[in-house]
């Protein structure tokens, strides 16, 4: 039983729940672990095909699988124990790392000749990558709020979201210092494996007590039920569908190579810290949010943060100076936390039980769209129009889909508590 009386407790009340402590050492080091393997692939595929397009070509290998699983894999969320699932989706991480470090090691003993040997067997594993990850973004999404009271749950996704940002702003870091330090990727694998492994044993420390879920018939009913529910429930469907086009046209950080060496005349060093940037911001709101959560206004407050999203956009695509964009990019990181933490906590506490796998997998694939299709039109727009253009331009966007969906989706300004 947590103790909720003592005040100082109040800012991290959902670590007082064991099971939510265990959840999120394990998550952290799998998101670490994903994140600096996807350093040591990105490093990997280029340094072997010098190709650029190749680098588009590994998210969309991960991408790719989710469009097609996704439905399956949110019935399954709701029909098996999502504990099991996880444990099951953190030995196919373990695995995936073995086998690219396997074909690391095979690589630098020459048993790859051509360039096309050497990189496909890393697509290939790349495809099985994106398919454990189809699975377990919606189970460990649906079994979040099976942790910790629903009073409580606010502080949790905060902390979640806390843990989360951190993981993607130390994973690439370890990564890249692990790749050069040892001069290639086979010791970036193998500590992802060793992490991945950690991360499976913390969730086997945990006593979960998951609910039993209903052996529906799978149909194409029940498969699918997740879209209908959405679509039915506006206060969803709009959360979703707003984060997904604010995203989609509001995303800077595919151009950031371009900025930081054409437009703020900087070296590698200062696209580390731009990159970095929206993490830190979005992980200091999600801290702040923590221990202030919101009290009400939650809708308004949404939509007015992620016009701030769009703001912050315009302003960091005419900026010249690497600091006023650094404070920028800060700012556009903290003002999606915001949303990020709304539309997570309006989802998982307005959804049924037993349907949060499936609605769960919706958004995720929601959100890979907005992500995938974000940096595919941020590069298309920039081919067409220039870099600043296509940054202005999708800020602009941004600030039109609020006016939109404020218009268009009533529940949201009138949405007061998450």
């Amino acid at each position: 039983m947590a103790a909720t009386g003592d005040p100082r407790l109040a800012g991290g009340i959902a670590f007082t729940y064991p099971d939510f402590g265990v959840y999120e050492v394990a998550r952290f080091l799998i998101v670490a672990s994903l994140e600096m393997q996807s350093v040591a692939v990105g490093w990997q595929v280029y340094e072997i095909t010098k190709r650029p397009l190749d680098l588009g070509l590994v998210g969309l290998a991960q991408f790719l699988p989710g469009i097609l699983l996704f439905l399956v894999t949110g019935h399954a969320a709701d029909r098996f124990d999502r504990r099991k699932l996880l444990m099951l989706c953190y030995c196919g991480f373990a695995v995936c790392s073995a086998l690219l470090w396997t074909i690391a090691l095979r690589g630098a003993h020459g048993v790859y000749s051509g360039v096309y040997s050497r990189v496909f067997p890393i697509y290939a594993v790349l495809v099985m990558l994106g398919a454990v990850r189809a699975l377990s973004g919606p189970v460990s999404r649906a079994l979040l709020p099976q942790l910790v009271p629903e009073q409580h749950f606010p502080n949790a996704v905060a902390w979640d979201a806390s843990v989360f940002q951190s993981s993607t702003i130390l994973g690439p870091a370890a990564g890249g210092l692990l790749y050069a330090f040892f001069r290639g990727p086979s010791a970036v694998y193998a500590t992802a494996l060793l992490t991945s492994v950690a991360a499976l044993l913390s969730t086997m420390r945990s006593k979960t007590q998951t609910k039993a879920m209903p052996r529906e018939e799978v149909s194409l009913t029940t498969v699918l039920a997740g879209f209908r529910y959405i679509w039915r429930k506006k206060l969803i469907l709009g959360a979703i569908s707003l984060d997904m086009f604010a995203v989609l046209l509001g995303g800077a950080v595919a151009l950031l190579p371009v900025y930081a060496r054409e437009i703020l005349k900087t070296g590698p060093w200062g696209l580390g810290l731009l990159r970095s940037a929206p993490g830190v911001g979005a992980a200091a709101m999600a801290i702040l949010m923590a221990h202030r959560p919101l009290r009400g206004r939650a809708g308004p407050t949404m939509l007015w943060c992620v016009a701030g999203f769009g703001v912050c956009t315009i302003l960091f695509g005419v900026s010249r100076s690497i600091v006023f964009s650094l404070i920028m990019l800060l700012l556009i990181g903290a003002t999606d936390m915001v949303s990020v933490i709304i539309r997570g906590t309006l989802i998982q506490l307005g959804t049924p039980d037993e349907m949060r796998g499936r609605v769960n997998a919706v958004d995720m694939l929601f959100i890979g769209v907005s992500n995938e299709l974000g940096e595919f039109e941020s590069g298309l727009t920039a081919h067409l129009f220039g870099t600043v253009p296509a940054v202005v331009l999708g800020g602009i966007g941004t600030l039109v889909v609020i006016a939109v969906w404020a218009w268009r989706f009533p529940e949201l300004r009138r949405a007061d508590q998450i």
